[in-house]
């Protein structure tokens, strides 16, 4: 039964540290994410 419950607030962590890193990373919200490069077009 431990084995379990272990498992299942792996699972819960894993989870919450995912979500907070798409809020940090901006991928949560569009208007929080970086624009990204214009490699060579921009000439």
């Amino acid at each position: 039964m431990d084995s379990t419950r272990d498992f299942v607030e792996k699972v819960h962590d894993t989870q919450e540290k995912d979500r907070k890193n798409k809020q940090h990373n901006g991928q949560g919200s569009q208007e929080k994410k970086l624009p990204g490069k214009q490699h060579s077009t921009n000439k």
